[in-house]
């Protein structure tokens, strides 16, 4: 199968996503919690069946934040890693800054990804080897080589919890956001210069972005400053930082990172 092939198959799988999204409005659906604490609402769970049902199949393995993990997906090479709506909150509150998330993992690597953000019109795709297209437009990071005014885009909860506070004294701009997997489809297209967290995310959170914001010419690395890895046995993360490939170095002392290239 080939990557124009497995484009095909993400973009097919966001349209039908975006037929399921039109029977929901946000801002007017009811939420119940799930066990850990995250907000589930039944828009969640029909776009969680229509792309199971578009991708699953075959010798791929499959891990969604709406799908029950039972762990044979660690034998496959190639691992769909989805979120059916990421940032449910801002879905459930009907704050425009959430998005449907589709990546594809090759041996631990985010490979090709498409995010669709129905509240802003961007549906974003690419691929390792195709580059990124937004809304039809090719796309790539941002030239940028200057951490001096540069746009970052930071979680709206963990600066709501105060996380953010020692970077509003540096010269980044900070504009506060929900979706993680947006944030860095953003980045991915261009749209940003940077985004990252310090705290625990999972896989689903972060797959599709970061194949988005590698396609672009962009860099994707954990909070050791080692590249991420996906389709691991749990796949909570530590955090990650994604950013425009200009400003890795800046970034990465800006954080206090030393480098493990």
């Amino acid at each position: 199968m080939s990557r124009a092939d497995d484009l095909d198959r993400i973009a097919d799988a966001l349209a039908a996503a975006a037929e399921v999204l039109e029977r929901f409005t946000p801002g007017e659906v009811e939420a119940e919690l799930k066990d850990g604490g995250d907000p589930l609402t039944a828009a969640d769970t029909a776009v969680n069946d229509v792309l199971a049902e578009a991708m699953q199949g075959g010798d791929e393995g499959w891990l969604s934040e709406e799908t029950t993990d039972v762990g044979d997906r660690l034998a496959r090479r190639r691992v769909w890693v989805v979120d059916p709506i990421d940032g449910t909150r801002e879905f459930i509150d009907g704050i425009p800054e959430w998005c449907v998330s589709v990546g594809l993992v090759e041996d631990g690597v985010p490979v090709a990804g498409g995010v669709l953000s129905p509240p802003n019109g961007h549906l974003i795709i690419g691929s390792d080897e195709t580059g990124v297209v937004c809304n039809g437009e090719p796309a790539k990071t941002t030239p940028t080589t200057d951490l001096r005014g540069a746009l970052v885009l930071a979680s709206r909860s963990e600066v709501k919890r105060g996380e953010w506070e020692r970077f509003f004294s540096t010269p980044i701009a900070v504009r506060n956001m929900g979706s993680v997997a947006y944030k860095l489809s953003l980045v991915g297209a261009g749209l940003a210069d940077a985004t990252w967290t310090l705290v625990p995310k999972n896989e689903w959170d972060v797959a599709g972005g970061a194949a988005l914001v590698r396609a672009g010419g962009g860099q994707v690395f954990g909070i050791d400053g080692a590249d991420v890895v996906f389709n691991r046995a749990n796949p909570l993360m530590d955090g990650f930082i994604a950013v425009a490939p200009g400003l890795r170095d800046q970034v990465m002392e800006l954080l206090g990172i030393c480098s493990s290239r």
